[in-house]
């Protein structure tokens, strides 16, 4: 397929010349990933696409993903969930499939970015693209879910290894992620007014295995868990819990959006304000 180069940024600034394919099966993606020059996968594209805009991305090949089968169900699976990578966030946040297994879930989903933002992101180009202010990486980590890629199944534990980075490889695809159903979870974020990105959002949930408490928005390495706040409300689970309790300022981010020691008073208001909704 020929060159293309699509838009502009600003004035008469354009997008790097790139390549353009459309797989329809799984396996022809992997297959392109292994073999063309700088690929990039598009899923939603809300991060990518203003990224080319910007020319601050220069790929090769664009591979997108949208004609390929089966990436986008939302189906339960045991007593959870499975999702595909390329649901897209209203998807989950109207599903009633997801309202009535893991409200919280679907809560969270509802709250990301604005509507058209939720009718084009998905789940997988999130959770891929693991932005240190982004929503799902929150959820998957304090549902403890399991991210399914082409070729394994990792704990979101092992998934998120940093800022803007996770374990896959580069001819690795995420195809969906199995959440299991918790007892009771609770999601809440401050938002920032513009980019409605979290300054700070806290998923707390409650099941089988105990409780989990994870952070976005703050973390200078990216999405967390609160250790601290988990071992608190495995033994009280109540807000009142987390009366004595504190983040380090000094792993907090610091930007003109907020300070790190605001950042830290905002994951503890959350945290309350997350364990509070998981009751309701």
């Amino acid at each position: 397929m020929p060159d293309i180069e699509a838009g502009r940024a600003s004035g008469d600034q354009t997008m790097y010349a790139f390549d353009y394919q459309r797989p329809a099966a799984l396996d022809d993606a992997i297959g392109l990933l292994r073999s063309v020059n700088e690929p990039k996968v598009l899923a939603g594209g809300q991060t990518l696409l203003p990224t080319l805009k910007q020319r601050l991305a220069q790929p090769g090949t664009l591979v997108d993903l949208s004609r390929i089968p089966g990436l986008s169900r939302i189906e339960r699976q045991g007593e959870g969930l499975v999702i595909g990578a390329m649901a897209r966030h209203a998807e989950v946040a109207t599903s009633a499939l997801v309202k009535s297994v893991i409200p919280a879930l679907a809560e969270l989903a509802g709250v990301i970015g604005d509507p058209a933002v939720r009718n084009r992101g998905t789940l997988g180009g999130s959770i891929a693209n693991n932005d240190p202010t982004a929503d799902y990486p929150a959820g998957c980590l304090g549902l403890g879910a399991t991210i399914l890629t082409s070729k394994r199944a990792l704990a979101a534990d092992d998934f998120f290894t940093g800022l803007f980075e996770t374990a896959l490889e580069d001819d690795e695809l995420v195809v969906g992620v199995e959440f299991p159903a918790p007892a009771r979870a609770g999601y809440a974020k401050f938002r920032n007014p513009a980019s409605r990105y979290a300054m700070a959002g806290v998923f707390v949930a409650q099941g089988a295995e105990g409780v989990r408490v994870a952070v976005t928005g703050a973390g200078q390495g990216g999405v967390f868990r609160w250790s601290e706040a988990e071992e608190a409300l495995a033994a009280d689970f109540r807000p009142e819990a987390l009366d004595g309790l504190s983040v380090d300022s000094a792993d907090m981010m610091s930007d003109l959006h907020g300070s790190a020691d605001y950042r830290a008073h905002l994951v503890k208001v959350m945290a309350r304000r997350a364990v509070v909704a998981s009751m309701g």
